[in-house]
């Protein structure tokens, strides 16, 4: 009989664009859906949570950097008994079900509806440095009006999370535009819908990495890119180029001079000038609530899902300046981004239902605060109660309940305790700021030894040895007064 070939082990690596995440991540992420949770909360929004899977009909096209459905998202059939089913797809944001949850509810939720939601969405890109295919959005949107009022009220909601977050205000700007000014300026321009829009869109969104020269170049005749390769351009005319890069390079100084701007590019289009009068309307919206152009600006090159969005949009940029992997400064540029989306309810409900809302991408933020040196410092463990007596676990055990009722992140010691310097190696690594030693004759006298971890580990580096017997980090103490001593101890290293 044939030897049954052995199955091999699976390999323990990481999917590919994917990562984990330990105990200090985590919380720093916590801390930061906390304070992100309690500015939306502040502006009235509700908590949702929706299911993590949608059908990919409920999903549609709308993902805003892909043209097909299903392409971008992690997608299977459900099959039945007939072999039929729908397909189905882990969430790629939290707006498109956000559009499914308010259609099919709608008639028992309030209008307009405020929700906030916050949870991992996945993406079936390719992935690349900092770019996972897993990753946390928080979302906070209003459903049901069509007041520029929401819309400023958004804009003034991102200020404020990102400075109760740690972002200065002078290191971060909210930048806003509105796709129907961009509308008039096609509609000045001569341009149908067709495959020349859509090359000019295209080629507006990439004003950021070629600038004005570049757009110009890519309008006409086309470029050569940084490789030396020739990319072929939409083939306009000087004349009819202008008017993209009069909207393009309008930002002035001053909001009203924008507007004037943005006037005179979007020249006697209707659609054109009402989007301009909805930028002025949250300009001074914004201005009555103090939020000035330090915070928030007008900024005709934001472009953002131009087939996505219906009005304004708004984008949070990082001002600050980082390093790269090669060591060149850079600036660390967006980490949330919005704007008003009128059409996506209407395809559950044929009527058309106003909305807009921004969603901040939470990694983005954590790296950001990293790279200032704000967030990512060792964090701190538990005490670790020292296991001297195994026959005594049950005293050691009372200990820890005593320091945990007290609201003491505590533990005993699990492992095998024959070994003592094993035990405070285990409090080293787990960067535990206090260790309690207690034997047998610390129990009959109704004492305890307290170890100072973190002063230790400060001597241990610095000091003398003079000083270790001046600044002794391990001293004993009354059983009793166990729990104050601890305390004292992680307030002191705490300051």
């Amino acid at each position: 009989m044939a030897k049954q070939k052995k199955q091999p082990r699976p390999k323990a690596i990481t999917p590919k664009g994917f990562r984990d995440y330990f105990g200090a991540e985590l919380d720093e992420r916590k801390q930061m859906l906390d304070q992100i949770a309690a500015v939306y909360h502040r502006y009235g929004f509700d908590a949702l949570e929706s299911s993590a899977i949608e059908t990919v009909e409920a999903l549609g096209k709308f993902l805003p950097d892909v043209d097909r459905p299903n392409e971008g998202v992690f997608a299977w059939q459900e099959y039945d008994e007939k072999g039929e089913g729908d397909w189905m797809a882990l969430r790629y944001d939290l707006t498109a079900p956000l559009a499914r949850v308010y259609a099919q509810h709608r008639n028992d939720l309030p209008t307009p509806y405020r929700r906030y939601a916050m949870g991992p969405v996945w993406r079936n890109e390719k992935p690349g440095p900092g770019r996972f295919r897993q990753f946390y959005q928080c979302d906070a949107d209003t459903v049901g009006t069509a007041s520029m009022a929401a819309d400023a009220e958004i804009c003034a909601l991102l200020a404020d999370t990102l400075e109760t977050v740690g972002i200065p205000r002078g290191d971060y700007v909210v930048r806003v535009n509105n796709r129907k000014v961009l509308n008039g300026v096609l509609e000045v321009m001569g341009v149908d819908e067709g495959p020349t829009r859509d090359a000019v869109l295209r080629t507006i969104d990439k004003f950021d990495k070629v600038g004005e020269a570049g757009v110009r170049e890519l309008l006409g005749k086309g470029r050569l890119d940084a490789s030396g390769a020739y990319i072929d351009g939409v083939g306009l005319t000087d004349a009819q180029a202008e008017p993209v890069l009069a909207f393009l390079t309008s930002k002035a100084k001053t909001a009203q001079q924008t507007l004037a701007n943005l006037r005179a590019a979007v020249g006697e289009s209707a659609i054109g000038a009402e989007g301009v009068s909805e930028l002025e309307e949250i300009a001074d919206l914004l201005a009555a609530q103090g939020y000035g152009p330090d915070r928030i600006v007008i900024d005709p090159s934001v472009v953002r899902g131009l087939g996505y969005y219906t009005g304004p949009v708004y984008e949070a940029e990082l001002t600050f300046e980082i390093l790269d992997e090669k060591g060149r400064p850079r600036q660390f540029g967006s980490v949330a981004g919005g704007g008003r989306y009128d059409d996506l309810v209407k395809r559950f409900t044929g009527q058309a239902v106003p909305a807009t809302g921004v969603s901040i991408g939470v990694d983005r933020l954590l790296a950001a605060l990293r790279a200032k040196g704000r967030i990512g410092g060792k964090a701190v463990g538990p005490v670790v109660v020292t296991v001297m007596d195994k026959a005594r676990l049950a005293d050691y055990q009372a200990m820890v309940g005593e320091l945990r009722q007290a609201g003491i992140r505590a533990e005993v010691y699990l492992g095998n305790p024959k070994n003592f310097g094993n035990q405070l190696k285990y409090a080293d690594k787990r960067n535990s700021p206090v260790a309690v030693i207690a034997g047998s004759d610390e129990f009959d006298a109704g004492k305890v030894q307290i170890k100072d971890l973190v002063l230790g580990a400060k001597i241990a580096e610095s000091a003398t040895l003079e000083e270790w017997k001046e600044r002794p980090s391990q001293f004993e103490c009354d059983r009793a007064d166990m729990v104050a001593k601890v305390r004292e101890i992680i307030e002191a290293s705490d300051d």
